[in-house]
């Protein structure tokens, strides 16, 4: 039975994040899956390798997620890439194979799983479709992950089960028209009312990702967040939904250079009243949320570029092996011997540091800032250059969107762009290293 005919939806599981995918995804063992007992924490000792599937149950859910994406993103990318259009039958299925939630406790529907195997999601997806990989990133970690680790259970338990299941496409509201790098300079403001009960937010929100996947109406439901005091850090975080009124979509961003498949919107919040039990966390306490994650953020963009750079490294290979040139194949010529050894060296270089940091990463806390900003800043510059060696090995047919390069091309830029700046993770890196460094290890 071919992947792409599954229907079945990862069952919940009564363990938490971390436990075993073997209790979570159907017996499928014609599909190369061997799913073992609950206890199958072993760590393999078949290669280096197997540092990028810390388990047995990271290993199994890259081979179900490989084989999605073989099956079912891989062919469909280009037609949504450029019809800029949102695939949302792809996206459901990944509600229905148990992704979306995938560091969700089982109790709110989700796969109980850890930072690698979110990277290992992303790395998987972007290898194929970036575009599809981003709304994925907005939903599972800006919305889903982000209530997880800081929402009340009474929060979770009504948002969550349906953004796991993908009934509901979710995003979150943090860039403005006149504030992005620069965070706390946003100006979209949520005021109390009198008696406590309600905030009404006025401001707008830009370059929200999943902000509409029609074009014509906002996203399902978002966190927004807004500020709530005279002081710089006096930032708060609300559940805003869909039709609630004063909400609204202002443009859907087009002419993007990458990312096309992806939705990008300007919203607007015109006195949109919203309850306090929409407030996740404390008044004025929202860069707590913020920080927290912000790491598994960065951590998933550097995955992305990872599963880019994979997929130019090995369509550089093929073709540098089969195309011919004076007699010869190119690949027997030390320019394009440099791209491709280059590439694969670097690659490797930023993978073992993704899932080095990944697998050190706490979801519930902060405290990897430093490592989470130079695994992105790496991860999604290798990506670019690799990309860009990829499209000078296949020269015309790079040029061209049907091999995949130029597509991978326009949209790795995002990458060091999105979830901070090249600029503000190099600031960051300096402050921390200077704060903290005494001795590297």
């Amino acid at each position: 039975m071919m992947l792409s005919r599954l229907s079945t939806k990862l069952p919940l599981a009564p363990y938490c994040r971390r436990q075993c995918l073997s209790l979570l995804v159907p017996d499928v063992v014609d599909q190369g899956l061997r799913l073992r007992s609950a206890g199958a924490r072993r760590r393999s000792t078949t290669g280096a390798s197997d540092f990028f599937n810390p388990t047995e149950e990271h290993q199994q859910l890259r081979e179900m997620v490989r084989s999605f994406v073989e099956n079912e993103v891989d062919p469909q990318a280009l037609q949504y890439n450029r019809e800029e259009k949102f695939n949302a039958e792809a996206f459901k299925r990944l509600g229905e194979l148990g992704l979306l939630g995938v560091t969700v406790a089982p109790q709110y529907g989700g796969s109980g799983m850890d930072a690698s195997a979110a990277c290992i999601v992303h790395e998987e997806l972007s290898a194929a479709d970036p575009a599809l990989c981003l709304s994925y990133l907005a939903h599972s970690m800006l919305f889903v992950n982000n209530l997880e680790q800081n929402g009340s259970d009474e929060q979770r338990s009504r948002f969550l089960p349906s953004a796991c299941e993908g009934s509901t496409i979710a995003g979150m509201c943090m860039s403005e028209p006149g504030a992005g790098t620069d965070v706390l300079g946003m100006t979209t403001k949520a005021v109390p009312s009198p008696d406590g009960l309600s905030f009404k937010i006025d401001g707008a929100k830009m370059w929200i990702t999943n902000g509409t996947t029609d074009g014509l109406t906002t996203g399902d439901v978002f966190l927004v967040y807004a500020r709530t005091g005279p002081g710089r850090q006096d930032i708060s975080m609300f559940i805003v939904e869909k039709g609630m009124p004063g909400f609204e979509l202002g443009q859907k961003i087009e002419g993007k250079c990458g990312m096309r498949a992806s939705m990008t919107a300007e919203l607007v919040f015109d006195g949109v009243e919203v309850g306090r039990e929409s407030l996740v966390g404390d008044e004025n306490g929202a860069m707590l949320c913020m920080m927290r994650n912000l790491e598994i953020e960065r951590v998933t963009l550097a995955a992305m570029g990872v599963g880019i750079a994979r997929r130019c490294i090995e369509a550089m290979n093929t073709y540098g092996k089969e195309r011919k040139a004076f007699g010869s194949p190119i690949n027997s010529f030390g320019q394009i011997q440099k791209h491709i050894a280059d590439s694969y060296a670097e690659y490797m270089a930023g993978k073992h540091y993704l899932y080095a940091v990944a697998a050190n990463l706490d979801l519930s806390s902060t405290g990897n800032g430093l490592d989470a900003d130079g695994t992105k800043l790496y991860c999604t510059t290798m990506a670019k250059n690799v990309a860009d060696r990829a499209m000078q090995v296949l020269g015309g047919y790079g040029y061209c969107d049907e091999y995949q390069i130029e597509r991978l091309w326009r949209d790795a830029k995002l990458l060091e762009i999105g979830g901070g700046t090249l600029e503000a993770h190099h600031k960051n890196m300096v402050r921390d290293l200077a704060k903290n460094m005494v001795t590297l290890p």
